[in-house]
């Protein structure tokens, strides 16, 4: 049963970082492009794919405190320490960009605002992304550890 949610664990996470590396690097062409249409079409895509990537996200927390409920320091310990802010950001920055972001792409506003709010959602999309690398690699390490 253990192996069994450490493949769902890594799974749920890999394609969690897979989705906002996706995301992030899809925004920067949009934009990069200059191509109106094609930041419109980034921007609805990421919002109607942000509902798979939530369950994701739960999924990998979820298996992981199954996985080290007691465990707070080590590795694991710096993994889970990283979880809420990642969680945080995903909820507080990064979900309500994306709605925010299509309704504007949706109705032509390519304002300040718009590339204010593109702009937070970029530095906080790079901050997610940083710290679930940190816990692929962590994740990685403890993989490792035990296989000797």
């Amino acid at each position: 049963m253990k192996q069994k949610l450490v493949k769902i664990h890594a799974i749920a996470a890999t394609c969690a970082l897979l989705m906002i590396t996706v995301f992030f690097i899809s925004t920067l062409i949009s934009e990069l492009s200059g191509n109106l249409l094609y930041i419109t079409t980034v921007k609805s895509y990421i919002f109607y794919a942000i509902w798979l990537l939530i369950p994701t996200m739960a999924i990998a927390g979820i298996t992981g405190n199954k996985l080290a409920p007691k465990a707070n320091s080590g590795t694991i310990g710096a993994k889970k320490k990283r979880m809420p802010f990642i969680a945080l950001n995903g909820l507080v920055v990064l979900i309500p960009s994306a709605v925010y972001l299509k309704s504007l792409a949706l109705t032509g506003r390519f304002d300040t605002t718009f590339y204010i709010v593109q702009g937070i959602e970029l530095i906080a999309g790079f901050a997610n992304i940083t710290m679930m690398s940190l816990n692929l690699r962590d994740g990685l390490k403890i993989r490792n550890q035990r296989k000797k």
